[in-house]
């Protein structure tokens, strides 16, 4: 999946605006510790550093919502990121977002924390941020 691809996704999920562009993609792509996993129409970007993992962008085209693409691709990450030896993964996530906090927890991430007002928003207030971690099997 190109950069471009991966923004279009993004952006037809629902992100706020403006986006991760392309060029942001292909910056995070570029990097050794990135990692990328896709399912059709669907994809999961993490990062492995040492012995931690973090959960950089998990999207699904609305055409291919609700299918358990988004599941797969975390499930598929999570083992590519344990092969690559990280024990533990973390994430954030928007408080307010419509379908993710549930999606990540009955993925196993339990909630560790929250930045109040973190995520800034271009219309309205900054919505609360979610940590969330989760511990690895080992590959």
């Amino acid at each position: 999946m190109t950069p471009e691809e991966m923004s279009a996704i993004h952006r037809a999920a629902g992100a706020p605006e403006p986006g991760w562009s392309a060029s942001d993609f292909a910056g995070l792509l570029a990097s050794p510790h990135a990692r990328l996993v896709t399912t059709g129409q669907c994809f999961a970007l993490g990062r492995v550093v040492s012995d931690e993992a973090e959960l950089m962008m998990l999207a699904t085209d609305p055409e291919g919502q609700r299918q358990g693409r988004a599941r797969h691709a975390l499930a598929d990450l999570e083992r590519v990121l344990a092969a690559g030896g990280a024990s533990v993964m973390f994430l954030e996530v928007a408080a307010d977002a419509a379908r993710a906090p549930t999606l990540y927890l009955a993925a196993g991430f339990e909630k560790v924390g929250q930045r109040r007002a973190d995520d800034a928003r271009r219309v309205g207030p900054a919505a609360d941020a979610l940590l969330m971690r989760k511990q690895l099997r080992p590959a």
